[in-house]
């Protein structure tokens, strides 16, 4: 072992799933259900309790609420479904076939077993906007008031899902040889979870791992606690809220930024072969994201609020 791994952290000894589910009578293997499910699962609930929240303060959308409570529970029913469904679909199709084709080909039943890893956040972000836009055709919401909606809250999401992938320890980050370097238990960072024993109870090691960045934590505030925090202070203080669409392009921009900043300290995806060293495929994700946000403030912030056009 190098003297790097002796002066760094090791990772905490806990279970990356909290049980398991025994699939093997359909072919499907084991189901663990992991700490990411529940990152899922948190996200999604605050964002709607918070989103409620917000429809039932009209003054904060220059005198009317844009949506109502039935409106907004059926978006979460259709967000979640956007999220899983977006998710997987993200990563098939950005990740695993450019780059693992042959071995898609020779067990294409892997495409169905979510639980081996495999979710791209853009694709989820994808299938929310999908979602967002059902639901503003089916209630005749107005599209740009409900994409803040989802700016506000969908860090909550993005937080919990990057705590979970520290606690699983996947998509960690970079060697360093910084004092936040940590020792984390053999794995690929590219979504393939770490090997754990489940009759020891402990993650395997094979001594030979070398210290990095836990980017998981990185990205947790980056990509979700920052966005939260500078929308709901201009959402609560500046009363944002009343330019549609500034608080939905704020987030998108911040997401991107924050994304893009992060993969600088997470280990790029060993698979993807085809991009020069110097970008990601994060970062490629990432920089439509950045301008579309910029131009969706650009928008909002053009046209006269909705109190002073009231």
């Amino acid at each position: 072992m190098s003297l790097l791994a002796i002066s760094a952290m090791s990772f905490p000894e806990w279970s990356p799933a909290l049980f398991q589910i025994d699939l093997g009578f359909l072919g499907l293997g084991s189901f663990p259900i992991r700490w990411y499910a529940l990152g899922y699962i948190a996200g999604l609930l605050i964002a709607w309790r918070y989103a409620i929240t917000l429809i039932n303060r009209p003054a904060l959308w220059g005198g009317t609420s844009p949506a109502t409570r039935e409106g907004i529970d059926d978006l979460l029913f259709y967000a979640t479904i956007g999220v899983i469904l977006g998710g997987r679909l993200g990563y098939i199709l950005f990740y695993q076939l450019p780059n693992n084709w042959d071995a898609t080909m020779a067990d294409p039943i892997s495409l169905l077993r979510i639980w081996e890893g495999g979710m791209a956040f853009h694709g989820g972000f994808l299938g929310v906007a999908i979602a967002v836009f059902l639901i503003t055709r089916q209630y005749k919401f107005n599209l740009l008031s409900i994409a803040d909606i989802g700016g506000v809250t969908a860090g909550f999401g993005v937080f919990f899902v990057r705590v979970a992938n520290f606690m699983n320890a996947e998509l960690y980050g970079r060697v360093t040889d910084s004092s936040w370097g940590m020792i984390f238990p053999q794995g690929f960072a590219g979504g393939t979870p770490p090997a754990y024993d489940w009759d020891a109870g402990e993650w395997v090691y094979t001594g030979s791992e070398l210290p990095r960045y836990p980017s998981q934590l990185y990205e947790a505030v980056l990509e979700g606690l920052i966005p939260v925090v500078i929308t709901s202070i201009l959402v609560w203080r500046f009363k944002a809220l009343q330019r549609p669409g500034l608080i939905g392009g704020l987030f998108v921009f911040l997401y991107g930024c924050g994304r893009s900043f992060a993969e600088f300290y997470r280990e790029p995806d060993e698979f993807v072969e085809w991009l020069p060293e110097w970008i990601t495929m994060g970062q490629v994700l990432s920089l439509p994201m950045i301008l579309a946000g910029a131009a969706l403030m650009w928008f909002a912030l053009s046209r006269p609020s909705v109190k002073a056009s009231a």
